[in-house]
């Protein structure tokens, strides 16, 4: 039977490795359309077989991986209609959510931690770390959603935001593209301390409109 510490050890390892491959999504090492082997990660990473196949079936569940029989993980790619039904599903949660919270006044007395998150991401866009760009974002969007004491909501935004923003950003965040994006933090926390929800629903959807336009349009790019 495995010993407690061994079990920590073994989740740990795997979201470590998690995280490699988020990176490597993000920054464009491991691609969309492409079938990457665990055993080759594995031996990549120098580990055994077994947290790196953890790490995939974990992306197989969040629909940005899928297992394809004796070869290995398919990268999945996001149509156009899929991108386009995310970005109404994101309107949907993360807009009315938001402004709810801006109402409440839960954000008051919070606003040091979230505007140092937003001072970090234009940091990162700054230097063309793509990486902390995104981790900061992340936390910032996630970060509020949490204040909402609704654990299931801040799951859901999650998962739709990772299915967009963790493929084909190297190219776009290197040409600026997303420089309005880290530009948005600020206004919306600031609505957001006043409580303005009316202001913190406009400038939501702007940002939304920043970093995931519909398909089709001139500017369209993954959130």
């Amino acid at each position: 039977m495995m010993t407690p510490e061994l079990s920590l050890q073994q989740v740990s390892l795997r979201e470590q490795i998690l995280a490699i491959i988020r990176q490597e999504l993000i920054t464009g090492d491991i691609v969309p359309g492409e079938v990457y082997s665990a055993s080759a990660m594995a031996t990549k990473l120098g580990v055994s077989n077994s947290p790196v196949r953890e790490a995939m079936l974990a992306l197989v569940q969040e629909g940005v991986m899928t297992p394809i029989r004796n070869r290995g993980f398919l990268v999945v790619s996001l149509t156009d209609a899929e991108r386009s039904n995310i970005y109404d599903l994101r309107l949907m949660l993360e807009v009315p959510s938001m402004a709810k919270l801006a109402s409440s006044g839960l954000v008051r007395g919070k606003e040091a931690e979230f505007e140092d998150l937003a001072r970090r991401a234009i940091k990162a866009d700054s230097e063309k770390d793509i990486v902390g760009f995104i981790e900061y974002d992340r936390k910032f969007h996630l970060g509020l959603l949490d204040l909402l004491g609704n654990p299931q909501l801040t799951s859901i935004v999650e998962g739709l935001r990772d299915r967009t923003r963790l493929h084909g950003l190297r190219k776009l965040f290197d040409e600026g593209a997303l420089s309005a994006s880290a530009a948005d933090h600020r206004p919306i926390l600031e609505a957001m301390v006043n409580c303005d929800a009316a202001l913190t629903e406009q400038l939501m959807i702007l940002h939304l409109e920043h970093t995931m336009a519909r398909p089709g349009s001139e500017h369209a790019r993954p959130a």
